[in-house]
């Protein structure tokens, strides 16, 4: 890896290709070819391929791990069966071994969320097919009130092989150490595994929606891997801190698969930990680590310390990182922070050469467009007399590759969802954007973060955009709630920095002086919010705020302000204005806008 420090938060600079990228020959046959090249290169089998806590494992103990749960799923799997392995797991080592196990035994790893419930956990299991469930003591209590609706012919196993003092004491289940011991024997016979071999099944994140299944082969995960390796410019001297959980595309496709493909290591973290970041990097002599989501925000909101800069860190690899967060990252940890557009599909490639203006994931390749529903390109943003960029109802649309979804191989099952997504031998994202005169692409949020005020129709990321730059807020998510007759008000739920207070009037000057916020982008609402309500990778649960909206049997005793219209200031929105508000739906005949 390139030995830089301090780069330009932002600016891919030499990290990105101006092309849409090739697809580069295959590092390996498949999977298990490459574990087993590691293992027997000289200059590779004794280096670290994995470290958890204190723990190391070569990439000659990796291979063996590999082969225990090769030989595991082998015994356990029906063959007439697709053969597919639930695991249920915090990031932990196993989920590596797991992961690599089914690369040798030709087997599919359904990578579970952790924070699904009840008979949604139990639909995403059977939905994927899962013949055999893996999972640890702190999980267990997620399955078993839905155990017995599960068809599970490989059974559970709880591995307690790396738990901590969060972990409960359990019995009574039959556990993955004696599973592995009883399979044990020579070394595995190598197996004829296609490089088209369904490698894992990874669940989009479901902020707004239930989440689908996205399909990886074996020859997406060293297609990617081998474009990243060269991407993040690493080799087998380097180390990847993994700390995103392994059931997203993020950690797999910027953590674990170039680390296999370059013969490095990566260090795991349980879970993302903006307090113990910096010791676990100077633990691990971490050179990299994935993001996506809101860890950079969480960083900046620990307390700042003289030596921070002084890790092993060079670059940071991600997306969805607000601009100002990304160049104080850059400037207070010393790293290059790279923040690009991405998603579990992976068929939008923006062009990252040049020097972005602030706030741009990429520039427009031939291929990529931004287009309204009918498929026609959108106007493009023009700025004002100061410099900042216009953004109309009419510049915004959902990003498409015109030529297809290239490396993203469908979903699991769910041919009306790749159907919509395909239309017309596009490949439609989902994902909304806007651009420049000069083609600089700017994220502007899901197809479903649309808010409308006053027949204005607007997304909702520019106007997080803009709170976010307050130097008092850590983050911030705006939303629409609804309006006593009709449409949407805006809605703001911050997280403030530690110390800080909502100041009502102060708040109001500052967001009515910001040149770049539409007066009707102006939250009415505003909650002050300890934390908010989050996927496992940070991505905020937009669905839950628009739910809990101004209620306070929803929103948990949060501090709620209002703003009306001509008020230079936020006022408290207690009890009376609770009731006076709903008195409004009433009156109007929008109870079920209150209700829902």
């Amino acid at each position: 890896m390139v030995r830089e420090r301090g780069g330009a938060g932002g600016s891919a600079g030499a990290v990105s290709a101006a092309a849409r990228p090739a697809e580069a020959p295959l590092p390996a046959a498949d999977v298990g070819a490459l574990l087993r090249a590691n293992a027997a290169d000289p200059d590779r089998a004794d280096r670290p391929a994995l470290r958890f806590g204190d723990r190391v494992w070569t990439h000659r103990d990796l291979l063996d791990e590999a082969d225990r749960f090769a030989r595991l799923f082998r015994s356990r799997l029906d063959p007439d069966r697709p053969p597919h392995v639930a695991v249920l797991l915090d990031n932990t080592p196993d989920y590596v071994f797991a992961l690599c196990g089914a690369g040798l035994a030709g087997a599919c790893v359904v990578g579970l969320n952790t924070t699904r419930r009840d008979g949604h956990l139990a639909r995403d299991v059977s939905f994927t097919d899962t013949q055999l469930l893996v999972t640890e003591p702190r999980h267990l209590p997620l399955l078993e009130p839905v155990l017995r609706d599960l068809d599970l012919p490989g059974g559970l196993l709880l591995s307690g092989r790396f738990t901590d003092g969060d972990d409960p004491v359990t019995s009574g289940r039959d556990s993955l150490e004696d599973a592995l011991d009883a399979v044990a024997g020579p070394a595995l016979e190598e197996a004829a595994v296609d490089v088209e071999t369904l490698w894992i099944l990874l669940f989009t994140s479901g902020t707004s929606a239930a989440p689908k299944a996205v399909r990886v082969t074996q020859r997406r995960l060293l297609s990617t891997g081998n474009r990243m390796s060269d991407v993040l410019g690493i080799g087998p001297e380097d180390t990847g801190y993994v700390a995103m959980p392994l059931f997203h595309s993020n950690a797999l496709m910027v953590g674990l698969a170039p680390a296999l493909v370059a013969g490095a290591s990566v260090g795991l973290a349980r879970r993302f930990s903006a307090s113990r970041f910096l010791d676990d990097v100077r633990r691990y002599r971490a050179t990299w680590f994935n993001y996506t989501g809101k860890p950079l925000a969480y960083l900046l909101a620990t307390p700042a310390r003289p030596d921070d800069a002084e890790n092993s860190l060079v670059l940071a690899y991600g997306n969805e990182g607000s601009p100002h967060v990304v160049e104080a990252v850059a400037e207070r940890f010393g790293i290059t922070v790279v923040d690009v557009f991405g998603s579990t599909e992976g068929a939008i490639a923006l062009d990252r050469t040049g020097q972005p203006p602030r706030g741009s994931i990429g520039r427009l390749r031939p291929d990529i467009k931004i287009v309204d529903p009918d498929g026609n390109e959108v106007e493009r943003a023009r700025p004002d007399p100061a410099g900042n960029l216009v953004v109309t109802e009419a510049c915004v649309g959902e990003i498409v590759c015109t030529s297809g979804p290239g490396p993203f191989e469908g979903y699991y099952r769910n041919d009306e969802a790749m159907a919509r997504t395909t239309r017309g031998g596009w490949y439609w994202s989902g994902d909304l954007g806007y651009v420049d005169g000069e083609g600089w692409v700017f994220f502007a949020g899901r197809t479903s973060d649309w808010l409308r005020v006053d027949g204005e129709n607007f997304p909702a990321a520019p106007v997080e955009a803009v709170l976010a730059r307050h130097p008092d807020v850590v983050l911030a998510a705006a939303y629409g709630v609804p309006d006593v007759d009709s449409g949407d008000q805006v809605m703001a739920a911050l997280v403030l920095t530690k110390g800080s207070r909502f100041d009502p009037a102060g708040f109001a000057a500052w967001v009515d002086d910001q040149a770049t916020m539409s007066p009707k982008w102006r939250p009415r609402y505003v909650r002050i919010c300890p934390a908010l309500p989050s996927t496992p990778t940070n991505k905020v649960l937009t669905r839950t705020l628009v739910h809990q909206k101004f209620r306070s049997d929803r929103t948990g005793g949060d501090p709620l302000w209002i703003r009306d219209r001509g008020r230079d200031r936020y006022e408290p929105f207690g009890p009376t204005e609770e009731d006076d508000l709903h008195d409004g739906f009433e009156a109007a005949g929008r109870q079920a806008s209150w209700d829902l």
